[in-house]
């Protein structure tokens, strides 16, 4: 069956939907609740899906007493009933988060141990919910903040330093709600699903240290305000510790892995074999997107590691180290799509999409966008310089001008990246 672009831009489209709605939490929450409780409950959440995770709450449970605060970005509320829904700043943490963070922690304060607290937690939520430590600011916090997002960092490394400045993060909100039962449903956006990393943690127990926090700012060459310098020398307290939470379950109610799982299943039924690559693939956009080119050759070349045609399925956070130059628009997945096209450069009948799951590139008004074998040829009829763009950072300008972008506005669900190469 011959593959055109009209067909490959549909396929990779619908593929991308289907990760989208397989992450949705109005389709999955209600299957992971937990036994209704008998005394109070505290519904306290933060995130992208927050607002959306506490209205699907409301609906499944229509006749429980529910009260509660959450706080999810600008832009991603929606309509709830009985939980007070507040929105800040992502990814630079604002005055708005900080009060939605002293609110919900105070929201768990006080209860007793026939009470439940339920946490929805999902991407974002560091961000979203900063409660500076005590002798720490919030100004502290954002100056470090912009320097781990530009420093190349993973999401792994940012979460613990964000969990070694903060009054609620690694485990602190669970320990404020002793002795009250605690159940938290997550949405994965972190590569290996890890709760601890998972919205720096509030619920469960940290593993990590103050001395892992001072090391991964050495790592990158950052040097912190004087007040967080002191703050990490320190160590005053320490993060709840694995084991020391008895109160907390946790359970994630939608990964990675199941959303590439149900872009498979898409691919399966056009009538291409799907082969997932992973659903934690992490380094430099770029790099990431002349790796995977070589694979798509391989791939329609030799018929290896499977025959065309196929798609390759990947999920993970890459990173854009942008250093000390001037750096454009664009997000982590228009600078992998950029890297592939200039890797695959103008190879026949491969074509390629990616984008985030929350429907936003970074800070940009699109999810993503599509690679097509012309895409090369069409940048340049437009006189852009693809290597140029690259290296600054501007790939969003690039698939803007050709209309490649992937735009779906808000999500309100988050599972990270999503990558499909479609090989005819």
């Amino acid at each position: 069956m011959d593959w055109d672009d009209a067909r490959a831009r549909h396929l990779l489209r619908a593929a991308f939907d289907a990760a989208v709605a397989a992450a949705d939490p109005r389709r999955v929450l209600a299957a992971h609740l937990p036994a209704r409780p008998r005394g109070r409950c505290v519904v306290v959440g933060a995130g992208k899906s927050a607002a959306v995770m506490a209205a699907a709450l409301e609906d499944a449970w229509p006749d429980v007493p529910l009260e509660g605060v959450v706080v999810a970005r600008y832009g991603h509320a929606v309509p709830t009933r009985r939980i007070r829904v507040l929105e800040s700043s992502h990814p630079v943490p604002d005055a708005n988060g900080e009060a939605a963070a002293a609110a919900i922690l105070a929201a768990v304060r006080g209860l007793g141990a026939g009470d439940l607290v339920v946490a929805l937690i999902s991407g974002g939520a560091s961000a979203l919910m900063p409660l500076p430590a005590p002798g720490l600011t919030l100004a502290d916090k954002q100056t470090v903040n912009r320097a781990l997002l530009a420093s190349g960092a993973t999401i792994h490394e940012m979460n613990c330093v964000r969990k070694h400045l903060s009054a609620i993060k690694g485990g602190r909100l669970a320990a404020a709600a002793a002795p009250a039962q605690v159940v938290t449903l997550a949405i994965s956006d972190v590569p290996g699903d890890e709760a601890a990393v998972i919205g720096s943690g509030p619920t469960v127990p940290d593993p990590t240290t103050f001395a892992d926090a001072r090391g991964i700012l050495a790592r990158y060459g950052i040097t912190p305000p004087p007040s967080v310098a002191v703050h990490l020398a320190a160590a005053a307290e320490e993060t709840p510790k694995p084991g020391s939470l008895p109160h907390v379950h946790f359970t994630l109610i939608a990964t990675p892995q199941m959303a590439l799982e149900a872009a498979a299943a898409t691919v399966r039924q056009a009538g291409l074999a799907p082969l997932i690559l992973g659903d934690a693939l992490e380094g430099e956009s770029r790099e990431m997107g002349t790796v995977l080119a070589g694979i798509a050759r391989a791939v329609r070349t030799h018929a290896t590691p499977l025959a065309p045609p196929a798609v390759l399925l990947s999920g993970g956070e890459t990173t854009v180290t942008i250093g000390s130059g001037p750096a454009g628009r664009g997000g982590r997945n228009t600078e992998f799509l950029l890297g592939l096209a200039l890797a695959l450069a103008g190879a026949p009948g491969i074509w390629a999409a990616a984008g985030d799951t929350d429907g936003i590139d970074g800070v940009e008004d699109a999810a993503g966008a599509m690679v097509t074998p012309d895409t090369l040829a069409r940048a340049r009829a437009h006189g852009l310089d693809p290597r140029a763009l690259l290296a600054g950072h501007d790939s969003f300008a690039l698939f803007s001008a050709l209309g490649d972008l992937i735009v779906t506005g808000p999500t309100l669900t988050n599972v990270n990246d999503f990558r499909a190469i479609l090989i005819a």
